[in-house]
């Protein structure tokens, strides 16, 4: 069939057949709102539309939302335990520094009495030093927010904050101090909390020297004996890490003393 036929047919204009698309190219606009929601699986339009804005893209909410039906992202939400579906960057680069990154997450415990409550732990991931270690019954986004301030003003800010998909650290409370902060979420995959080492070697390490061995009458109980072996920890960690400094020393001084007596050369000797 002929062009001109079919623009008969199917009643159109024959400038309308021919005319050229003058919309802008969206394919990077496209690409950035894929990356959000693959890097942050429980983030529907609305908050990927926030980040675009922070991030300088001068785009409405209406558009973000049609690209975001268009690409089939809505689809992420529903069916949140194909957990495949949610696809994140490599592994977090080891820590350099202290208070470069930080790994948080929780530890559930109960009271002599029976009642649960949870204890949110903090662990620099270069020091191996804790800030915080805060018993509650319950936790929600302004209490993570609220012990991560109390923990900033004793240690400093983080550059970044490795934590899992749980509800509080999933919450836009979180999500806008850590934008005030300029402090990084690292979301691990979910259900890979090996991913996330250092605070589950910790948690282990506080439930073996702390959690198992004592009894909490209260949670005021609780709060008092947590925070005693926090800081008792934090002395032992600083002075074994004092000692294997000086051991690195001693190693080092006694190889240059080594090297030093092998490129000697005796008089007389040939």
């Amino acid at each position: 069939m002929s062009v001109r036929k079919a623009i008969e047919l199917g009643q159109f204009s024959h400038g309308g057949w021919y005319a050229k698309s003058q919309a802008r190219d969206q394919s990077a606009l496209r690409l950035r709102i894929r990356e959000i929601a693959h890097a942050r699986p429980r983030f529907g339009y609305q908050p990927i539309h926030v980040m675009l804005r922070r991030e300088g893209w001068n785009v409405n909410r209406k558009r973000v939302y049609r690209w975001y039906r268009f690409e089939g992202l809505q689809i992420r939400m529903r069916v949140r335990r194909r957990k495949h579906m949610s696809l994140h960057r490599g592994p977090v680069p080891q820590a350099r520094r202290t208070h470069e990154r930080w790994s948080m997450d929780f530890v559930h415990d109960q009271l002599f009495g029976g009642r649960a409550f949870r204890v949110l732990t903090i662990v620099d991931q270069f020091s191996r030093q804790t800030p915080l270690l805060e018993p509650r019954f319950s936790f929600g986004g302004r209490d993570v927010v609220a012990a991560l301030d109390r923990a900033i003003e004793r240690t400093g800010t983080p550059a970044s904050i490795t934590i899992d998909h749980g509800t509080e650290f999933t919450s836009k409370v979180l999500e806008e101090w850590a934008y005030r902060r300029g402090v990084k979420l690292d979301f691990i995959h979910p259900g890979k909390p090996t991913e996330n080492g250092h605070i589950e070697s910790f948690n282990g390490r506080l439930r073996d020297e702390c959690l198992n061995v004592m009894q909490f009458e209260s949670i005021e109980d609780a709060i008092e004996k947590i925070e005693a072996w926090r800081i008792g920890i934090g002395i032992s960690i600083g002075a074994s890490r004092l000692c294997v400094d000086h051991s690195l020393v001693r190693r080092r001084r006694a190889s240059r003393m080594s090297d030093s007596r092998k490129g000697h050369v005796p008089n007389g000797a040939v």
